[in-house]
């Protein structure tokens, strides 16, 4: 039977598992055996520079503050060598696009489960958050896709008004086939 003082602190180690993992919008499990120190060193590096608190815990004090938050799916994941990395930012994909890249290059580094804002997730669905583009590609993404209707507009105006600038006597008629080519031709390229 441990003693109250190892007990209370093993209480207050659960009781900041679950304030973290309640204040995270996503979280991954893998099993991290097989690493080097070198290699360790750099991952939590690289977890440091991307906003997520990266840590080995033991699966029991992992499973109690999991089960306290409803968590009871990933108890099954919870055997093993055991690293627990949180985001401690609002960017979902990190922790699963550095521990992904990670197990590429590492074949005994594995991701076995996680969670994403609340629910806890596969593994499967941990690589899918991995192979998702980073946030600001996503906006530059979105950013362009409002653009580019604005952008052929523009194309087609000057394709007008080039072809319209040495002939006074072009009709409506004209304009509009001028138009309609000037849209097809950067499809063209």
């Amino acid at each position: 039977m441990p003693n109250a003082k190892v007990l209370e602190e093993k209480k207050a180690l659960v009781a900041s598992l679950v304030e973290k993992i309640k204040k995270s919008p996503a979280g991954v499990l893998v099993d991290y055996k097989g690493i080097t120190v070198e290699d360790d060193t750099k991952l939590r590096r690289d977890m440091r520079a991307a906003g997520v608190e990266y840590a080995v815990i033991k699966n029991t004090m992992i499973r109690f503050a999991c089960n306290e938050l409803g968590f009871e799916a990933l108890d099954e994941h919870l055997n093993g060598t055991t690293a627990l990395a949180i985001s401690m930012t609002d960017d979902v994909v990190a922790p699963a696009k550095i521990l992904g890249e990670f197990a590429k290059k590492h074949e005994n580094f594995k991701i076995k489960a996680g969670f994403l804002e609340g629910k806890v997730i596969g593994e499967a669905e941990v690589q899918k958050l991995a192979n998702m583009p980073n946030k600001e590609t996503l906006i530059a993404q979105v950013l362009y896709s409002f653009n580019y209707p604005i952008m052929q507009l523009a194309i087609a105006c000057d394709a007008i008004v080039k072809k319209a600038e040495g002939n006074e006597d072009m009709k409506v008629a004209d304009l509009v086939a001028v138009a309609a080519a000037a849209e097809e031709a950067p499809a063209a390229e």
